[in-house]
C-alpha cells in the first residue's frame, strides 16, 4: 500500500491518496486539492469523506465531475455538504453513496470500513484501509477533535472515545491534520479527553 499526502489550504487539511492493488482512494479532498489529486492518480476508484466539514470536502465535487468515481460521505453529516456557516461560498456536493455507521465496503478484494465516531460533527468517521486508519478531526497525535462548533456534541464524543479505548488492535493513524500516530498510542490519552470534556 502506497500513501501519498499533501497539506491543503489555510487550515492545512490533509488530503490523502491511498494506492492498494492498483486502485487510487482519494480521502478527503479539501481547498485547493484537485489539481495534486489530478497529477497523482492513476487509477482513480472512489472518493472517500471522513466528515463533512468544507476543509475536507472542498474539492468533492470538482473531482468527481473530473475523475468519473463515486463520491462516499457518512449520512449524518451529509447536510454540510451544501451550506456551511463558515463558508458560504462552499461548492456544494451530493455523495453517491450516504454510508451508514460502521459501513464497510468491498472493492474487489480490498475492505473499506468506516467506523463512526460522532461527536466533531454528527457522521464523523475514521476509515479504515489495510493497516492505516485515516481519522480526519476525531483523534489526531496528542489530541481530539473541537466540540464547539455548531452540530459538535461533547457528549457524544465522550462516548467515541470510550469506543475507541475498546478497539483491540493497533494500526497507523493518519490525521486531518498533522503527523501520523498509532491506536495504541492514542488511546493512552482517551481517559484524559474524556474527564476533560
Amino acid at each position: 500500500m502506497k500513501i501519498q499526502v499533501k497539506a491543503m489550504g489555510d487550515y492545512q487539511t490533509n488530503c490523502y491518496i491511498v494506492t492498494i492493488d492498483k486502485k487510487d482512494f482519494i480521502i478527503d479532498p479539501g481547498i485547493g486539492a484537485t489539481e495534486w489529486v489530478m497529477k497523482n492518480v492513476t487509477n482513480p476508484v472512489a472518493i472517500l469523506n471522513t466528515h463533512g466539514h468544507f476543509d475536507h470536502v472542498w474539492s468533492n465535487a470538482e473531482l468527481q465531475k473530473k475523475l468519473k468515481v463515486p463520491l462516499y460521505t457518512p449520512v449524518d453529516d451529509v447536510m454540510l455538504l451544501s451550506s456551511s456557516s463558515w463558508m458560504p461560498d462552499l461548492p456544494p456536493s451530493k455523495p453517491d453513496v450516504e454510508v451508514k455507521p460502521d459501513e464497510e465496503f468491498d472493492f474487489e478484494g480490498i475492505k473499506v470500513k468506516f467506523r463512526h465516531f460522532p461527536g466533531h460533527t454528527p457522521g464523523c468517521s475514521t476509515i479504515e484501509i489495510g493497516n492505516a486508519m485515516f481519522s480526519g478531526d476525531f483523534i489526531f497525535e496528542r489530541s481530539i477533535g473541537r466540540t464547539d462548533f455548531p452540530y459538535s456534541s461533547p457528549q457524544d464524543m465522550k462516548k467515541s472515545l470510550e469506543k475507541f479505548k475498546k478497539i483491540p488492535y493497533d494500526k497507523t493513524i493518519y490525521p486531518g491534520h498533522g503527523n501520523t500516530t498509532t491506536i495504541k498510542q492514542e488511546q493512552q490519552y482517551s481517559d484524559y479527553w474524556i474527564e476533560n470534556l
